[in-house]
């Protein structure tokens, strides 16, 4: 499978917010060869903390004999700016002081990440995508991508996501944000700081994740004597662990607040108004034990996109099952796309 990771450069980004971003990098990755089909380009955007190599964390959907098999249909994927996979975010250096941004970094929405794909759309060659797709906030991506420029997509397909991200989750966004702050080393200063924070944000953010179906089907303990090291303990011990050592505490914050901002409704009449100038044909797929984005989210979604049909996945682990209910996914999806 030929793999090809690249950076484009663009020079200044208009923030929503109204600041500047300048000497802006996107990674991106494309498995496959867009040269050889380039009528089938299938376009993946990704979630909260993951990168630009789907095949890295959707292994069961795209790779050699998946669904998105790149020797069929070539796959991109742009890192989101504010990660720190690559594209430009907290820790990279701002031009204007010669520092890392680190807590100084603007904030930055998802119209203003998709104005950034949509250049390097137009820089890789592609006219029109074939398959777009994100789950969870790649979903909050895709949308505002068809929105913003009518016509992107062919097909559009939308996982456990949301029109605008709701109270119930701006409330968990700032539930870790606070953990994060009340890490002392989250000074703006070392590079390094906040990682007991992040331990504890990622803590939090898989309550949400995974729910009370998911913790109580795979962390029971089988001791009825055990007094401690329960193992929904320890799973929260190791899950934070695990993102501490991949990812950082600065962009976890930022991206935090960049969800917080989605809502299809800001600026135009309203959410409904701005999901019924959506033409492609669409997808919406909702996940019945989802407590993040429940299904009622997907519904609304699918019922005020002109050319929408709505599936539901069953799942014990809830918001993850994008994730992990590839099974189902890869039935739902090929049905759809006659892949």
């Amino acid at each position: 499978m030929k793999v090809t990771e690249g950076n484009l450069e663009i020079k200044t980004i208009q923030l929503e917010c109204g600041e500047e971003l300048n000497d802006v990098n996107i990674r991106y990755h494309i498995l496959g060869d867009i040269h050889s089909n380039p009528n089938r380009v299938i376009w993946i955007c990704h979630a909260f903390t993951a990168n630009s190599n789907p095949a890295d964390w959707w292994p069961e959907m795209v790779g050699q004999g998946r669904l998105f098999d790149p020797e069929k249909y070539p796959v991109v994927c742009a890192n989101i700016i504010g990660s720190c996979y690559g594209s430009t975010g907290p820790m990279s250096v701002n031009p204007k002081t010669g520092k890392p941004y680190l807590r100084n970094f603007p904030l930055v929405t998802f119209r203003d990440v998709v104005a950034a794909h949509q250049t390097l759309k137009e820089h890789l060659g592609i006219e029109k995508i074939w398959l777009l797709i994100g789950g969870s906030i790649g979903g909050f991506q895709a949308m505002e991508w068809e929105c913003e420029y009518p016509g992107t997509t062919e097909n559009l397909v939308l996982i456990a996501t949301s029109a605008e991200a709701s109270p119930w989750v701006k409330a968990f966004s700032q539930s870790q944000r606070l953990a994060i702050l009340a890490d002392q080393t989250f000074d703006g200063v070392n590079p390094n700081g906040g990682k007991a924070g992040l331990k504890a944000a990622r803590s939090i953010a898989l309550l949400s994740y995974r729910g009370r179906s998911s913790y109580n089907l795979t962390q029971q303990d089988t001791n009825p004597n055990q007094l401690s090291n329960f193992k929904a303990c320890t799973y929260q011990d190791y899950q934070g662990d695990k993102l501490v050592k991949r990812f950082n505490a600065y962009s976890y914050y930022t991206l935090s607040l960049m969800l917080d901002s989605h809502n299809m409704g800001r600026g135009r009449a309203n959410s409904e108004a701005a999901l019924s100038s959506i033409k492609a044909q669409t997808l919406v797929v909702g996940i019945d034990s989802d407590i993040l984005f429940p299904v009622e989210e997907q519904h609304f979604i699918a019922n005020h996109i002109p050319k929408a049909v709505y599936r539901e996945i069953h799942s014990q682990f809830c918001h993850d099952g994008f994730l992990i209910e590839y099974q189902q996914l890869t039935s739902i999806i090929s049905e759809f796309i006659n892949l």
